[in-house]
């Protein structure tokens, strides 16, 4: 990507997540750049090809996290496979990950703060908002902890119940952070919430 497309990129990004995507026009975006119309055109159809390169490079840096953390890249429906046979202490670093990625990372935070904003006034950012921090962590955990499971890494209980216990202090110290805006106390609760979560459940770490 050139480093024009790039700076319209994450500008247009910035001004969602402050703004809303509805109250940001393309004579903004330009404007905050230092640009005319027609050269930001030369990059982006409109603000809706913005929007969707947005999404697009979200999605990308998600499986490339993954990836990277040895954990399912995509859903369990497409690769069942991937679910099977997961490291406790690989969930557990990629959850800290998580929580650090979106509120340290510019374009993981402004995503998710666009997002945050234009949930209840936008059916399609709100399904977004449902998929990428709501209900589709939840999911991918339930589908981990059923493999889990089913192996015999984590006690006989209801998966689903387990992935709400398990997320919701990530989901509520997001939330905390953004007011308090400082990470590393949050790091630890979390860190200590993660692994007293796989104790209790059943796990025996080794030594």
């Amino acid at each position: 990507m050139s480093d024009t497309r790039e700076k319209i990129l994450m500008t247009a990004l910035h001004l969602f997540a402050r703004d809303g995507y509805k109250a940001v026009s393309v004579s903004t975006i330009a404007g905050e750049l230092g640009m005319t119309k027609g050269a930001l055109y030369k990059h982006y159809k409109n603000k809706r090809d913005i929007f969707d390169s947005i999404v697009e490079r979200m999605y990308q840096i998600d499986a490339q996290r993954a990836k990277k953390y040895e954990v399912p890249q995509v859903k369990y429906e497409i690769q069942p496979n991937a679910y099977k046979n997961q490291s406790v202490e690989k969930i557990m670093d990629f959850t800290i990950a998580q929580f650090i990625f979106w509120t340290e990372d510019d374009f993981a935070s402004d995503f998710r703060k666009m997002l945050t904003l234009e949930q209840y006034r936008n059916a399609e950012m709100a399904e977004l908002y449902s998929q990428c921090i709501a209900a589709g962590p939840v999911t991918y955990m339930e589908d981990l902890f059923r493999e889990m499971i089913q192996k015999g890494v984590l006690k006989e209980e209801n998966p689903g119940q387990l992935a709400v216990e398990y997320y919701a202090p990530l989901f509520l110290l997001i939330s905390m952070f953004d007011k308090k805006g400082e990470n590393e106390e949050y790091v630890e609760i979390l860190r200590n919430h993660t692994k007293h979560f796989m104790l209790s459940h059943g796990w025996i770490r080794e030594e």
